[in-house]
């Protein structure tokens, strides 16, 4: 009896197609199939790469309908790989429902990480890593970006968007009406490509260079803003806890620093913790 096929999630270059891991190269040459969001998109890297396996469009209009196809083809013992047009698949991407049906269904499903705009945004953005949430795209309409932009205002993670060159002076905008001037955030674009460029400062000094910049709505975008500092708890003394870190940070590692801090001030560990790794990062 014939084993089932594979199922294997595979990461590609969001810009440079040397990013392509040889695990990625391996999976996309031994496949007997490739389900791709753009198949002229994922052709072209093919072609680079020397790979000739046969391709078939995967996409959020078509995913319901091509899955049970998909199926039937991991059934007859046919390995499958799964790209999107960059990055890595299903992360504001197609591929969610194919996953998850295969992975129900008994399949092997295997992961081949690699290139991703999230973390190599926030790898270059000289904001807090430690905790972030990944939000995809802003809505395109205003109106339906800032009530977005409204509930996400007290959020204390860093926060990771994707956002449309042509929208991102407004995004910016939207952003300093309701997260304040101050916060700070950084605009990474074309990310690993020719043009890669990472704009960094206070959401209103982004706004503004977004104004005059023309090159700051070319090409894909990932922005990166900082969560809203958490205040000491109840009970505690902020204006301490930020005076005794700006003099420990100097001679401490933020664990550290944070570690006394909060018993001088009389505040949560955490919550020094989190204020020093946004002070180091300032």
């Amino acid at each position: 009896m014939k084993a089932p096929g594979r199922l294997f999630v595979v990461a590609t270059p969001i810009g440079n197609l040397a990013d392509l891991s040889p695990r990625g190269l391996e999976a996309l040459g031994s496949a007997a199939l490739i389900a791709a969001e753009d198949t002229r998109h994922t052709r072209l890297l093919l072609q680079a790469a020397g790979v000739s396996t046969a391709l078939v469009s995967l996409h959020a209009h078509n995913e319901s309908q091509r899955v049970p196809e998909l199926l039937e083809r991991l059934a007859d013992g046919v390995d499958v790989a799964l790209v999107s047009d960059a990055g890595t698949p299903l992360l504001s991407d197609p591929g969610f429902e194919l996953v998850s049906r295969a992975a129900a269904a008994g399949f092997a499903v295997h992961t081949i990480p690699g290139p991703s705009a999230i973390t190599a945004a926030l790898s270059v953005a000289g904001l807090p890593t430690h905790r972030f949430c990944f939000e995809g795209f802003l809505p395109a309409r205003a109106a339906e970006r800032r009530a977005a932009l409204a509930e996400l205002a007290h959020e204390t993670r860093t926060l990771v968007f994707f956002e449309a060159p042509h929208r991102i002076a407004a995004a910016l905008e939207d952003l300093v009406a309701h997260f304040g001037t101050a916060r700070r955030a950084a605009v990474a674009r074309e990310l690993t490509k020719t043009h890669e460029t990472i704009y960094r400062g206070t959401l209103a000094q982004l706004s503004a260079q977004s104004q005059q910049d023309a090159d700051m709505a070319r090409g894909e975008i990932t922005l990166v803003v900082s969560g809203l500092m958490q205040k000491a708890a109840v009970g505690g003394d902020t204006q301490l806890l930020t005076r005794a870190l700006q003099l420990l940070l100097g001679e401490l590692p933020p664990a550290r620093a944070a570690a006394i801090a909060s018993q001088l001030a009389g505040c949560k560990r955490s919550e020094a913790y989190e204020l020093a790794l946004r002070m180091r990062s300032q």
